[in-house]
């Protein structure tokens, strides 16, 4: 069983920063894919940004040259530094990962509140 805690969220003013924190604990490991997503109240859950282990990023869209993904494999966890916020990136953010044999597992989420 996995277990993804995330912590960094809160209030910031737009054109802040943020760094977002998931750490991963269970006996399985190592973990093939760690990533983020988000969810705004009444939208889907999208993909924010995931990183493979082998280092290959990937970007939504709307994130890309603003936010950046990390992963340190020795720690089990994976990081999301956000910067130059936006109001639309208000969302609750949720790490994720999957296994090498396909099993995936979310966190709890983490709200990001970004002000005007």
């Amino acid at each position: 069983q996995v277990q993804l805690v995330e912590s960094g969220g809160g209030l910031v003013q737009a054109g802040g920063s943020l760094r977002l924190s998931c750490a991963a604990s269970g006996s399985i490991f190592p973990f093939h894919i760690m990533a983020w997503y988000r969810q705004a109240p009444g939208k889907q859950r999208d993909m924010v940004a995931s990183i493979t282990s082998g280092g290959s990023v990937n970007y939504g869209d709307s994130v890309k040259g603003r936010f950046t993904i990390s992963r340190d494999d020795a720690k089990k966890s994976v990081d999301l530094q956000m910067n130059s916020l936006k109001p639309e990136d208000t969302a609750v953010y949720y790490c994720y990962t999957t296994l090498y044999n396909g099993r995936a597992y979310w966190g709890q989420g983490t709200q990001v509140t970004v002000s005007s």
